[in-house]
């Protein structure tokens, strides 16, 4: 074997290789998949939801601070004071885990109290906020610690047709015990997920299993029938999904049953058709070899060449069909060739024979070229076939014609003679194998015509059978094959510019 053999041996099963997936393995992708991104997401949302659940009880306390401290700011005699006693102080600043500021700022953003470093609003307050003594938040960062900061302005102007003088006070803290209470909401979340995240792969797996079951089961039913077992599968013992695929099944069972049947009754009939020109040879081989007259020597050797000569026409047509029926059907594999061309070739190797059978061989060639794609060889034998056929069924002194014309798009190959004709009954049964007509009296194996057909299938070429319109006589009135081929489309002019783009 050469390489290049060998590396195209070996491509399909490459190949088939990298295309074999399991379907257990696919559809636990597809599920875990998603399953394993989505986890990570639920992480960071379950994250961001435990921020804002543990800022809501500490902005509570932060606002509370606020208030009480706004309660307490007062203006005396123009300026701003505050009754915030020490452990007042003590107070608001205890706190064993998180740092916590305040500032009371006057109108001229003037610090009367608290931490001086405590950034003040980057926004102006709104109208109503101080009206109604509101407290917002937000966050900032102070000496590169992030805080979060509860803040409310005061209206020091008793008179509300006079523009207001705004005092602010703030308070502020670190973010340790949010992040502490965040960190516990998380781990109560998560935690428990890691115990069941194995618990679903495990049901999943198990539901897998579960469902994948059925094939399992159909895998055994099939690998336990016997080889010649080509009955249907039952589509009531398989789940409803399945169904689609057992039924192609069937369908592929029911077709591989008609093939081998097909081929059992060619076989059977083949050795049956065997059987006659091998026993007239050793009949008369026998018969020679006890006879001492030559005369009669050599009429027994005249029936053995005739015996030979019919074994190996059944032979030689035997390889033909099975040559037809297994060449492949692609398009690629045909060539192009001029039909008229073709037919004349393969006339001119009948006309000795149509000379012993004492018959006019005639061929009319097309006004215009007939251009086809096709196998030549295949193309001959099935025209020998026709031409064959007509001279073994067409009495001496008769006619037989080859045609060849050109009909719109089509090329057409017709066969006529003047024989005795088929009985339109008859007609749709000649093109099978090893049919003959009751009451024949012509040598045949009844495969000529069932390797026409081959042929002319493989060329996608409509085949009809029709009586000679050109006979007259009743009693004789003839056949017409007719083939027609689609034409071979035209070729480009070599000098054409191929287009460029780009």
């Amino acid at each position: 074997m050469s390489e290049e053999q060998a590396t195209w041996q070996q491509a399909p099963a490459a190949e088939a290789n990298e295309i074999q997936h399991s379907l257990f393995g696919e559809i636990l992708d597809w599920m875990l998949a998603p399953l394993l991104l989505l986890w990570p997401m639920s992480i960071a949302i379950t994250y961001l939801v435990a921020k804002s659940i543990a800022n809501q009880p500490f902005d509570h306390a932060l606002e509370d601070n606020v208030t009480v401290l706004a309660q307490q700011v007062r203006e005396v005699d123009g300026q701003l004071a505050e009754r915030l006693s020490g452990p007042a102080r003590d107070i608001l600043r205890a706190d064993d885990i998180d740092s916590v500021y305040y500032q009371i700022s006057g109108p001229h953003a003037n610090v009367v109290d608290g931490d001086r470093d405590l950034p003040l609003p980057q926004t102006p307050p709104e109208p109503d906020s101080f009206r109604a003594g509101a407290v917002n938040f937000r966050n900032e960062s102070l000496h590169g610690t992030p805080i979060r900061v509860a803040y409310s302005y005061i209206n020091l102007e008793q008179d509300k047709n006079r523009e207001p003088r705004l005092a602010l006070v703030q308070v502020a803290e670190t973010l340790e015990k949010r992040a502490k209470l965040a960190n516990e909401i998380i781990k109560g979340v998560i935690l428990p997920q890691f115990i069941i995240l194995p618990i679903v792969l495990a049901l999943v797996w198990f539901a897998l299993s579960r469902g994948l079951l059925p094939l399992a089961e159909l895998q055994e039913r099939i690998r336990a029938r016997p080889e010649d077992d080509l009955s249907p599968i039952q589509p009531n013992q398989v789940p409803e999904e399945i169904t689609p695929l057992v039924r192609s099944l069937n369908d592929m069972l029911e077709r591989l049953k008609l093939s081998i049947d097909m081929q059992k009754r060619f076989i059977a009939d083949a050795a049956h058709q065997m059987k006659t020109p091998l026993a007239g040879m050793r009949m008369q081989s026998e018969l020679a070899l006890r006879q001492t007259d030559q005369g009669e020597i050599h009429r027994s050797l005249e029936q053995l060449a005739k015996s030979s000569e019919a074994a190996t026409r059944l032979v030689n047509q035997l390889l033909a069909l099975a040559r037809a029926e297994n060449q492949p059907q692609a398009g690629a594999a045909f060539e192009p060739l001029e039909l008229a061309e073709l037919a004349r070739n393969t006339v001119r190797d009948w006309v000795q024979a149509s000379f012993n059978y004492r018959i006019d061989l005639g061929f009319e060639p097309p006004a215009e070229q007939v251009p086809i794609l096709g196998k030549p060889l295949m193309l001959r034998e099935m025209l020998s076939n026709l031409i064959d056929n007509a001279l073994r069924y067409t009495p001496a002194g008769g006619a037989v014609t080859v045609r060849v014309r050109r009909a719109g798009e089509h090329g057409i190959l017709e066969v006529e003679d003047n024989g005795p004709g088929i009985p339109p009954a008859e007609r749709s049964h000649v093109f099978e194998r090893f049919y003959r007509i009751l009451g024949s009296t012509a040598e045949g194996s009844g495969l000529g015509l069932a390797i026409v057909r081959e042929v002319a299938q493989q060329h996608e070429a409509e085949l009809d059978l029709f009586a000679n319109p050109r006979c007259s006589d009743p009693k004789r009135p003839g056949c017409l094959f007719r083939l027609t081929f689609p034409l071979r489309p035209p070729e480009p002019p070599d000098n054409e510019e191929v287009p460029h783009f780009g």
